[in-house]
């Protein structure tokens, strides 16, 4: 058997950017198989979950964790991984903080399925078929996992080692993890603090950002089709929504530069429980409806009003990659919700 370190990844409810994104580091990847042997990978190589069953606990050095908990195969996995892993890494925005997935936390796991399966003007399903855990047929049972009412991150089901946010994460921040790991494991260099955020900054995108930045307010915001943004100057500043104040740096500000506003997908500040209330408090700074002495309250509310009314889907903007990890979580819905959690 091979003395070299194990290395895992594993793919939970996301998109698979994070997989492609290792491909990202190059010809660096030669160098990772001079150091890992592959001990989980579906992505890329034919691993069975049984082999993964079949190893000693503590077997994998370090396992590369992305998705959200979406179902309960997903929470299966992360639990059979933490068992098997020295090293578990919440790898991506989505194993972080829920990222997209967790925008279904916003309803219902029913109204969810009836969207996917019923609603879709893309879909022909007359007979309104929805997915069954169990299904009898004359082979035998036939089983999907179980689709839960609330996604959740991966560190609310099972103890996490690190995280790397992004979404995905930047391929030259992949390598410097690795590269902190391969030392740890090969010539006992320190890792960082357990629960640590690698591969990220600790100041805001803004810090990064070399967009020119002004002291100026704004009477109403804009998405990003209905302005042109000018070159060179602060996206915030020219009304476009961008949530560089609350966001961690590391990526290098890469959409703000092509103007496109931040969205988030680096997680909060250094002690920021909640991103969306942060980035909130960013974009009241920059509304120009500060008031003077004598002015009418009711008129000044409305002007508050106008311009808030000009963020389009406020959750989905603000809570896009941290719902799972926020203070909300979830909205609540009317009707019991019937969750199965091991």
């Amino acid at each position: 058997m091979s003395e070299k370190p194990k290395l895992a990844m594993y793919w939970a409810s996301s998109c698979g950017g994070c997989e492609i994104v290792t491909l990202g580091i190059g010809e660096n990847l030669l160098l990772v198989d001079e150091v890992f042997d592959l001990a989980f990978f579906p992505c890329i190589a034919d691993f069975k979950v049984a082999d993964v069953k079949g190893y000693p606990d503590g077997y994998i050095d370090v396992c590369l964790f992305n998705g959200a908990i979406r179902n309960s195969e997903n929470e299966e996995m992360a639990k059979l991984l933490r068992q098997k892993s020295k090293i578990l890494v919440a790898f991506g925005s989505c194993a972080y903080e829920g990222c997209i997935p967790a925008l279904s936390n916003l309803t219902s796991r029913e109204a969810t399925l009836r969207t996917v399966f019923l609603e879709s003007p893309t879909v022909d399903n007359p007979e309104g078929v929805l997915p069954q855990p169990r299904h009898q047929v004359e082979e035998g049972v036939l089983e999907l996992p179980y689709f839960y009412h609330t996604v959740r991150s991966l560190d609310q089901v099972v103890d996490v080692d690190y995280y790397i946010p992004g979404c995905p994460p930047e391929p030259h921040q992949i390598w410097a993890v690795l590269q902190v790991v391969v030392a740890a494991l090969t010539e006992g260099a320190p890792l960082p603090p357990k629960g640590s955020v690698v591969g990220a900054g600790d100041v805001a995108v803004c810090e990064e950002c070399p967009l020119e930045k002004h002291e100026k307010t704004v009477a109403r915001f804009y998405r990003p089709y209905q302005v042109r943004p000018e070159p060179g100057l602060c996206l915030l500043e020219q009304g476009i929504v961008c949530m560089g104040p609350s966001t961690r740096s590391g990526c290098g500000a890469r959409c703000p530069q092509v103007g496109m506003g931040c969205r988030g997908c680096y997680g909060p500040l250094p002690g920021v429980e909640d991103q969306g209330a942060r980035s909130l408090t960013a974009l009241a700074s920059v509304l120009d409806v500060a008031g003077k002495p004598g002015d009418d309250e009711q008129e000044l509310e409305q002007q508050v009003e106008q311009a808030v009314a000009t963020i389009v889907d406020p959750a989905g903007t603000f809570y896009r990659f941290s719902m799972a990890h926020s203070l909300l979580r979830r909205a609540k819905t009317n009707g019991a919700q019937k969750e199965v959690v091991s």
